[in-house]
């Protein structure tokens, strides 16, 4: 097994010097400031870490990105400042950190998706950066903190801004859209760098900005020649990255798909269709007896991630898709991750209301017409005028409430997003931490990411995907593949989100920006798709043959122990009848939660070795 790449950023002072000795066990890469301090401290693959030098300037763009060290010092002549970091590396392609040691100052941000995370703490005197927070809750002995564990019970991803949240107690997460600026006494502060665009283009001119900025995203994927390999589902976001790297050279493409458990499906007869087109490629799709079913394999975790994930019911998959692509040479393993980036969610409907009601009203008419909404749910789902603050707090007052059922002619919510609530296996001390998360953010009159419901839902989708695709590659490099989600790369997510929010929606279509954007590369009969996939059926499989597994899991559960889970409710629950799905989504994220407190931490394992080695 092999490691995720990581790298710690330190200060220009003496300040920084204990914090290199308490990093140091865990890496094996230094690069130095101009003055000969430490300034990236990590563990990272040949080509990973791309150093520019311009007199006593420093840059380093760190993770998918094919930019040369050359091209990068030319331009890191021309600036006078750290404030003018993003004048360098405004442009670029990719997915990647950026780390700046210019004037004895250090910055460092992620990436506006999410993808790219960082996390700082204080040691000694100084604060320090990383782009994993379990290095640093290590390196300062941190705990987890129970409180903010429970937010990951909660059935859907934790929404911005509880996914801001860390779980190593005295570590903090940098906000996507910010930068830190350390300096060389410790002290540090924010910085935003990241603003979304105003959603003002057409679809027609939106559709071929997304297609360059994806083809740009596909391209930093394929540049390195050898062998990669991508999903093939059938779904219109994973398929584009198919045929767009099939014509990308210099790489060659291998394609995986798992067998249907409804092979007469639109995804299959898609993923077909496509397997078809694309004669130069490989393709492998084992068959029904060789794909492991959901919640296979959870007695042997594959990889230790720095914060809980629903994935974990793939793990058995997600270790045959390693070895099947590492069979077949593949050194990068894309996959699609993007498709709620490419639509309008319901909320745009409330912010056209607003903006043009002539076209909300028709629009609204068409669409109350063919899904039969009911109107006196609608009037008050248009009506409301609630602020993001006050939809927290209503939020928190909700938490414990059941799911409403999936219904076709259910009015869709209007609001800033969808509420997460808390399975009827938490505890109540589980409620009142996330209770109290929720409170304080909207006591802090937390701000939505953007003035628009649409567009704030759009984001705050994009950069939920973005923390998933983070712990896939994760997961993916602790054995050896690398993962990547292009359609996530800071570009599209900028192209996508400059497109008018009424336009990104059409009913009857899926994904209508990316359908526009890949016409005349993907087939037609993949963007044209209008029904989406039910994966009901794996779930019910999938549950009959492993419910006695999953049971004797939590016959000693380390979230009882910690008194966030009713250990007997949740026997209760999944020994109970289900007639849909829904009834226990919370399922998923609570078996993260699990297997996470369960999993063997690695650092642990490495305190044992400690590198006696001075830094200096």
């Amino acid at each position: 097994m092999t490691a995720e790449p990581w790298f710690a950023v330190l200060p220009d002072g003496d300040a920084g010097i204990p914090a290199a000795r308490a990093l140091r066990p865990w890496a094996t890469e230094t690069v130095d400031h101009h003055s000969g301090r430490p300034w990236l401290l990590g563990s990272w693959p040949a080509g990973h870490v791309v150093v520019a030098e311009a007199g006593s300037s420093r840059l380093a763009v760190i993770g998918r990105c094919p930019v040369s060290a050359e091209a990068l010092s030319s331009w890191l002549g021309e600036v006078r400042g750290i404030a003018e970091t993003e004048r360098v590396v405004s442009g670029l392609v990719g997915s990647f950190h950026v780390a700046a040691s210019i004037g004895r100052r250090a910055l460092v941000r992620g990436s506006a998706s999410a993808v790219r995370r960082i996390f700082h703490t204080t040691i000694g005197d100084t604060v320090v950066a990383a782009s994993r927070a379990d290095r640093l809750a290590a390196a300062t002995g941190a705990d987890v903190d129970e409180r903010l564990l429970a937010l990951h019970l909660l059935s859907a991803p934790p929404p911005h801004p509880l996914g801001d949240h860390c779980l190593w107690q005295g570590v903090q997460v940098l906000r996507p859209e910010d930068c830190l600026l350390i300096e060389a006494d410790g002290r540090s502060r924010t910085r935003r760098w990241w603003r979304p665009p105003e959603p003002v283009l057409p679809l027609a001119e939106g559709a071929v900005e997304v297609r360059r900025a994806l083809t740009a995203a596909v391209g930093t994927c394929t540049a390195g020649g050898g062998t990669v390999s991508a999903d093939l589902s059938g779904g219109m976001d994973s398929t584009s990255l198919c045929f767009l790297a099939a014509a990308r050279g210099p790489a060659r493409l291998v394609t995986f798909r798992w067998a249907d458990f409804a092979p007469e499906s639109d995804a299959a007869d898609a993923a077909a269709r496509a397997t078809a087109a694309l004669p130069g490629a490989g393709h492998i799709r084992p068959d029904r007896a060789r794909t492991p079913l959901w919640y296979s394999g959870l007695q042997d975790p594959v990889a230790w991630t720095d914060e809980p994930g629903g994935w974990v019911r793939d793990t058995a998959r997600f270790r045959a898709v390693a070895e099947l692509m590492l069979g077949r040479g593949s050194r990068l393993h894309m996959f699609g991750g993007g498709n709620e980036l490419f639509t309008a969610h319901a909320p745009a409907l409330h912010d056209l209301a607003r903006s043009d009601p002539g076209a909300a009203f028709a629009r609204i008419r068409a669409m109350r017409t063919l899904h039969r909404w009911p109107l006196r749910p609608l009037l008050r789902e248009l009506a409301d005028r609630s602020t993001f603050a006050q939809w927290l707090a209503a939020w928190a007052e909700g938490l414990t409430a059941a799911p409403p059922p999936p219904a076709a002619h259910r009015v869709p919510s209007l609001a800033w997003g969808t509420r997460g609530s808390l399975p009827p296996w938490a505890t109540p001390d589980a409620v009142d931490a996330v209770r109290s998360v929720l409170r304080e953010a909207a006591a802090e009159q937390a701000e939505p990411l953007a003035p628009q419901r649409g567009q704030h839902a759009a984001i705050a989708y994009a950069q939920a995907g973005g923390r998933g695709a983070r712990q896939f590659d994760q997961v993916g490099s602790a054995m050896g593949l690398a993962y990547a989600a292009p359609c996530l790369d800071d570009g599209v997510i900028q192209a996508a989100l400059s497109v008018r929010l009424p336009e990104r929606r059409a009913d009857g279509r899926c994904e209508p920006v990316l359908a526009e954007a890949m016409r005349g590369i993907v087939p037609d009969a993949v963007l044209d798709r209008s029904t989406e996939d039910d994966l009901t059926e794996d779930f019910y499989t999938a549950l009959r043959r492993h419910r006695a597994g999953l049971l004797e899991l939590f016959d000693d559960s380390l979230l009882a122990r910690l008194g966030l889970v009713d250990a007997d409710a949740f026997r209760t629950a999944l020994l109970g009848l289900h007639p849909r799905p829904h009834t226990l989504r919370g399922l998923d994220p609570t078996l993260g939660c699990e297997l996470w407190l369960r999993t063997p931490r690695p650092l642990e394992m490495v305190e044992k070795h400690r590198d006696p080695r001075p830094v200096s």
